[in-house]
This record gives C-alpha cells, structure tokens and sequence, in this order.
C-alpha cells in the first residue's frame, strides 16, 4: 500500500490531464507502454529485494552489482527527485483546494499541507503506515468505482464514446504517444517504494506478493482509467488547472460527485507526498549510513523515525512555493519534469544491476528466491534501452526539462567526486 500510495497520485489525478492535451486518446497507448517498461522494474527489483532487502534498495543494488558512483548516483538522485516530488503533489492539492476556496492563495494551503506531512513521518513508522494504508485505500477504492461507473456510462450508451470524435485516435499526430510517455512513465513512479519497505519489513517472504500486487493494481487502474477517462471526456478539454476525474464527473452531470471526487483527489496527493517522503527520507538515511552524507542524517529520534532526513527532504516543498509565486499556470509541468529525471536514474541501475545479478548468480542460487522474474535477464535487457529513450524524450519536451536534467546530473557527479575524496582522506 505504501508503493500504490506513493504511485496514485499527481501523476494519474493531474499528469494524465497533460497526457491527454499532448496525446489526445493515443495516451492510453502511452500508458500501455508505460506498463510494460514498468513490468520490467518491477521484476528486476523483485528478485534484489528478495535477495538483499535494504532501506537503500535500488542504491544497495548498485554499489554491490555495479560500483560506489552508481550506488550514490541512484540513492542521491532519486533522493533529490523525490524531494522535488513532494513539492509537486503539495502544487496538485493547493489545485484541488482552489475549487472550494478561490480567494485563499494556493502557499497557504502548501504550508498548511506540508505541517501536516511533517507530523505523520516525525512519528514511528507504525503510525506513518496506518495513515497511509487508510489514505492509499482511500483513493484506490475510489478510483475503482469510478472505473466501474465509467464503463458502465459507455456500455449502456447514457454517454457516447469520444475516442474518435475529435480529430481521430490519434489527432496530435502518430508520434504524440511516445511525447506523452513522460507523463504515463511517471505516474508509474512508485513501484520501487516496495524494495525500499523491505528494510523495515517484518518478513521478506511477504515482498513477492507485494511486487506482483503492487504492479497488477498500478497496471489496471492506469490503464483502465485512461481508458474511461478518455471514452467519457473529449481529450481536448483536458489540462493541469483541474483533474480530469473531476472534470469528468462534472460533464456527465452525476449530483455532488464532483466535488467528492475532488476530495478523492486532494487525499490521492496528500497520500502520494506522505508515501513520497517516506521513502526520501529512508534514501538519505541510508546515504548517512553508508558515508556518503552527513552522519547525524543516519539517527533516528524517540519515534524511531529518522527525524533529520525527514526534514531535510522537504526542499522540494521551498521549490513548490517558489514556482508557485512565480510560475503557477506551469509550476506542476517544471517540477514533474525534474523529479523524473532522479526517478529514472533509479530505474536505470536497478536495471543495470539486475543484469549483473543475474550474470553473477548461479542457477542454484536463483532457483532459491522466493520471487523470479519471467522475463528473466531480457526483461532489465529491453528495459533499459526504453527506460533511456523516456528520459531523452522527457528532456527534449519542453526544453526545460533538459537544462534541469543535465543540471541535476552534473550536481550529483559533482557531489560523488567531492565525497569521495573526502571519503578518501578519511
């Protein structure tokens, strides 16, 4: 629930709306592809979770199968992605406040929302885990029913199907699913939160079935979703200024569900920052742990909780406020394109490891796990190759996104070389 948590939030509830403006219905395609380069991560991480659970995860898989640059680079990246991840879902629910109170200023709600987030993960992680099992089913169960409401509304002809009345199936163009799969790649976001709660899980033998559920749930809500979103609304009244959920309740005229939709969705974000938090803040404790960042990041509070890598992982929320003060119609665009690039990179070396695992380890040894992938090695093979081809594409469209990504990877290369010769000296 904390990976589903982490997974259905701005991404589906508000980035499928600028899937939808940039690939019309042709984002179900994207969203399909998204699926499958999802499949390939998750199994990947399955079978390393298995064999080395960890709070560092995919960061432990890197530094053991590839090198200290690799294990940095993914912990600290996906660290500071994450951070700027959180800021995006404290955008998203200042969004969805608007439409009860327009006179109050979106900082408001985002330091309000952010207080809140701060007080659920200074706790134990007992605490954090009821609240975000509760928030997760929440928007899970909701999303279903409206899933269910959809087809129904389509099947029974009450609302005509609208895949192709505007322009075709594909009226940006045939190439316009592959410039949406940032935003579908994105929304996927999240599946490897299940290898970072192995560190402080009860059991390893509940991690296969965490995987294989995490990814069927993530697959059919996605998918299902677009697919009803797009059969009931015309794409070309989709965007980022309100949810498309909510903006579809509103056209078929269903009494007061819009509104509970749009606090469906303020929870789906709520649940996605608090999930997201979570897990940056487990990032930069295992950093702490490792060397590579400040010792007193790597202490844990009364609580248990790690209370300095939680504070220090909510930068994203200054960026949030920032781009919220200067650049609101853009500011969840800006910031979703520099999460993903710390995303990705975590994707990308699990990938890269899983292939060295699997070259490494006997088939005694595999045969072992309690979870292997059916794809074997040619799944983190083919993925790895699509998971780059996203990351390009993200950085190509807008321009900006590009600036940020190359800015981000130089930091952090940067920030490797200065560790490591301080890590030298020592």
């Amino acid at each position: 629930m904390v990976a589903v948590g982490g997974s259905i939030g701005t991404g589906l509830l508000l980035g499928s709306g600028a899937a939808m403006e940039v690939a019309g219905p042709g984002a179900i395609f994207s969203f399909l592809a998204a699926a499958f380069i999802n499949w390939t991560v998750a199994m990947a991480l399955g079978e390393l979770a298995c064999a080395h659970p960890a709070a560092g995860s995919f960061g432990v898989y890197g530094q053991l199968y590839l090198g200290d640059f690799a294990g940095f680079i993914a912990r600290a990246g996906y660290w500071a992605g994450l951070s700027l991840a959180i800021g995006a879902e404290m955008v998203a629910s200042a969004t969805y406040m608007a439409a009860w109170f327009p006179a109050i200023r979106p900082v408001i709600w985002i330091v309000v929302f952010s207080g809140l987030l701060l007080v659920i993960n200074l706790r134990n992680v007992g605490s954090y885990g009821r609240v975000e099992f509760w928030l997760s089913m929440i928007k899970l169960a909701t999303i279903l029913a409206f899933i269910v409401i959809g087809a129904s509304l389509l099947l029974s002809g009450r609302v005509p199907a609208q895949y192709t009345l505007h322009g075709g199936l594909l009226p940006r163009g045939p190439w316009s699913p592959l410039l949406a799969i940032t935003y579908a790649v994105y929304s996927f976001g999240g599946v490897e939160m299940v290898a970072v709660t192995t560190g402080e899980s009860r059991s390893s033998k509940e991690t296969p079935r965490a995987v294989w559920i995490t990814f069927l749930t993530l697959t059919c809500v996605y998918v299902g979703a677009m697919v009803v979103l797009l059969g009931v609304m015309p794409w070309n009244r989709a965007g980022v200024t309100e949810s498309p959920f909510v903006t579809t309740f509103r056209l078929v005229k269903i009494p007061h569900a819009a509104d509970m939709m749009n606090f469906v969705v303020l929870t789906a974000a709520l649940s996605g920052a608090n999930a997201t938090l979570y897990v940056a803040s487990r990032m930069i404790f295992s950093l702490a742990r490792t060397g590579w960042a400040p010792a007193s990041l790597g202490r844990l509070n009364r609580e248990g909780s790690p209370g300095n890598a939680v504070l220090h992982s909510c930068f994203g929320i200054f960026f949030a406020l920032a781009l919220v003060l200067w650049a609101p119609e853009n500011a969840f665009r800006y910031i979703l394109g520099a999460a993903f690039t710390g995303m990705i990179l975590s994707w990308l070396v699990s990938l890269a490891a899983h292939i060295s695992f699997r070259r490494r380890r006997s088939s005694t040894e595999l045969a072992a796990l309690p979870l292997r992938s059916p794809l074997g090695i040619w799944g983190s093979v083919v993925g790895l190759p699509l998971v780059c081809i996203a990351l390009l594409q993200t950085w190509l469209s807008p321009r900006v996104n590009l600036w940020s990504g190359l800015s981000c990877l130089a930091l952090l290369v940067l920030a490797y070389v200065i560790l490591r010769r301080g890590t030298s000296r020592s």
